[in-house]
């Protein structure tokens, strides 16, 4: 025997051994492979529905059930009458309070005659002070603007129910 067969000998050899190497790791790796899990088994379950032991009788009907009963009449509304209109009068000052801390002029009898407007003051709240209705204290006032909206500091305000400003 020559190298060349040796060589060749050896190759075969090493061939045959890698071969059984590979064919003993995937049969030692198929034993790993689990086998597939079962379906799920469905159950089902049926209930039979008992029958009653017994039967209820039918209600009987009479020609007066049979119809609806008749709807109540539709009463309109009786005319509503017109309001008691707020009487006017006097400004009587119900004192200082936010919304209306302004100065007040008054006549000998202590009447308020007119008030001057400061930083911070309502026409509404001018108005409570003094117990008067807004309405009125703005048709004692036509010159205000705005419908008492628009005050500004320094305005008069006319508290004088028997004359306008």
């Amino acid at each position: 025997m020559g190298p060349k067969e040796s060589t060749g000998r050896r190759r075969a050899l090493s061939h045959a051994r890698n071969l059984a190497i590979g064919v003993v790791g995937l049969l030692a790796l198929s034993g790993c492979v689990s086998e597939p899990a079962p379906p799920p088994v469905t159950v089902v379950v049926t209930q039979q529905p008992e029958p009653s032991p017994s039967v209820a009788p039918l209600p009987t009907s009479t020609a007066r059930d049979a119809l609806p009963p008749e709807p109540a009449p539709i009463v309109p509304n009786a005319p509503a009458e017109p309001a008691e209109p707020i009487p006017e009068g006097p400004a009587f000052d119900l004192g200082p309070r936010d919304g209306a801390l302004g100065p007040v002029v008054s006549d000998a009898d202590g009447n308020p005659i007119s008030y001057t407007v400061v930083a911070g003051d309502v026409f509404f709240d001018i108005a409570q002070r003094f117990d008067l209705p807004q309405q009125q204290l703005l048709r004692m006032n036509p010159s205000i603007p705005g419908l008492g909206l628009d005050i500004y500091i320094g305005d008069i305000v006319n508290l004088d129910w028997t004359t306008t400003r």
